[in-house]
């Protein structure tokens, strides 16, 4: 397949190559071949209009027709073949195993979509009148789902695939009935124009309105300020720092007609390790904690960040064991250099701290590498340092020494929203696990008891959001079923005649 380097705006290939901009190649640390456009207002504008229009046909199209759509797009991304996983490694510096599994995850949230409309999963709720009631006859009332309109989403750089161009927030809103501006995030143009290429051959496939989906290419901001203002997008979809999040939220407030915005913005996943398990585990669940820290370089939503425990005699052989695996690890590539330059000024930001100590770093290699580190504090330290309680984008970890149960419930009071947050222990710790669990239940998601937190399963039951920062909506999940109800709003029938109800509420 050949890269364009442009903009598709409803069907058509545009854009001026001639003040264009390249991805780096994150191994090489080089700027690539490939030219890419930045997207002309007009061109925006162009595809933000063709998508309020294709709304009308394409939301009203059968569940079933758009079960198809779904899976057609899959199989287009599968045909791509190599050239796909070629293209994300070098952009991202990913390896292919990691490519060639976020591209299965990718096509399978299609097909999960898929499986959900064709089995009637939105159909709605039918509350059957009753004459006879008293003193009020009660009314036929029947509860369905509207899709929103059009929604912008905005790519995520550290999921090339599964969170980009035809990832959750896509793959969800088109299954609502709602077409897709996606702006594509700059790190890895190449890969989100191939996978824009197969999505536009399953419109042609399946006879759909072009409009439907666009692809906005550019690393001008005013692009992003554009889309987010225009009046037509009715819901944004982002997954990103919280210092752009919030400035996209304070955009969105400024609206004449304020919209959703479902941003996932920033988590530290916070482990606590039990007495009991650290005397008999400490070990082992040192070395998979730091397996899991490593995984990906750190830049996983769901990295374990901070580890919390009261400190005793076995914490020694945890802190060693930890530190040991830590100075084992090998420099790896990051996303971007941008990325690589901020995760090494966050280290040297907590080395400059007092109180904080650095118990290990990883090895070095180049610069634009991540080096693993590793450091240590008191819950003073920590709750007097504003620095150490936001997420660092990388290999990085903070254990928190605590004195007793009290200092423990004091941590989980300070902690900010979270994805997920993890409690390891054994049956003898159960009175304590119970106390934190409760309380952590408050704070995340997702609660986990004895596995880490990297890796989320696409399924029904899945929650990936929390309380802020972790998501900008707390009721709400970018993955699994339940986040097609981002873009979906309730519409209540009232004594409607059957001709006028939707097929699913008739």
């Amino acid at each position: 397949m050949t890269i364009s380097g442009k903009n598709l705006i409803a069907g058509e290939w545009s854009g001026d190559l001639t003040a264009g901009f390249s991805a780096t190649d994150a191994i090489r640390n080089q700027a690539m071949k490939e030219v890419f456009a930045q997207a002309s207002k007009i061109e925006i504008s162009h595809a933000i209009e063709r998508a309020d229009q294709a709304f009308v046909s394409y939301s009203q199209l059968p569940a079933t027709a758009r079960a198809s759509f779904l899976r057609t797009i899959g199989e287009q991304i599968i045909a791509i073949g190599d050239e796909l996983i070629d293209m994300a490694c070098a952009e991202t510096g990913l390896p292919a195993l990691r490519i060639q599994s976020e591209r299965g995850r990718t096509v399978a949230q299609l097909g999960l979509f898929a499986n959900l409309l064709e089995q009637g999963e939105y159909q709605g709720v039918i509350d059957v009148a009753d004459m006879n009631r008293q003193p009020v006859a009660k009314p036929d009332t029947r509860l369905g789902y509207l899709p929103l309109g059009v929604v912008a989403v905005f790519g995520a750089s550290n999921f090339p695939l599964a969170f980009s161009t035809a990832g959750g927030d896509t793959a969800s809103a088109l299954a609502a009935g709602c077409p897709v501006i996606m702006k594509a995030h700059d790190a890895h143009p190449g890969t989100s124009e191939l996978v824009a290429q197969a999505i536009s051959r399953a419109i042609t496939l399946c006879g759909i309105d072009a409009g439907v989906f666009s692809l906005i290419q550019g690393k001008n901001y005013q692009i992003t300020s554009q889309i987010i203002m225009d009046p037509l997008v009715k819901a944004v979809g982002f997954t990103g720092s919280q210092r752009v999040g919030m400035i996209l939220q304070q955009q969105i407030h400024q609206r004449e007609e304020p919209i959703p915005f479902y941003g996932e913005l920033g988590s530290v996943n916070p482990q606590f390790i039990l007495q009991d398990k650290m005397a008999n585990d400490g070990r082992i669940l040192a070395q998979e904690l730091v397996a899991s820290l490593i995984m990906g370089q750190g830049q996983f939503c769901t990295s374990p960040g901070i580890w919390a425990y009261i400190t005793h005699e076995s914490c020694s052989t945890f802190e060693l064991s930890a530190s040991e695996a830590i100075q084992a690890t090998t420099a790896g590539v990051m996303l971007t250099p941008e990325i690589a330059n901020s995760y090494k000024q966050a280290v040297a930001t907590w080395q400059n701290i007092d109180g904080v100590e650095l118990l290990a770093k990883g090895q070095a290699d180049k610069t634009h590498f991540c080096q693993a580190a590793l450091f240590a504090t008191d819950l003073a330290t920590f709750k007097a340092n504003k620095s150490l309680q936001i997420e660092v984008f990388g290999a990085c970890a903070l254990m928190l020494r605590l004195k007793d149960q009290q200092e423990m419930m004091e941590l989980i009071s300070l902690l900010k929203g979270n994805l997920t947050a993890s409690i390891h222990a054994t049956d003898n710790d159960s009175e304590q696990s119970h106390a934190i669990s409760m309380a952590l239940a408050h704070k995340v998601g997702r609660l986990i008891y004895n596995q880490m937190p990297t890796g989320v399963e696409v399924c029904a039951s899945m929650n990936h959001g929390g309380p802020f920062p972790a998501s900008t909506d707390l009721r709400t999940t970018s993955v699994g079923s339940e986040a097609i109800k981002r873009f979906q709003r309730p519409i209540c029938y009232q004594n409607m005649p059957k001709e006028l109800l939707p097929a699913q509420l008739q």
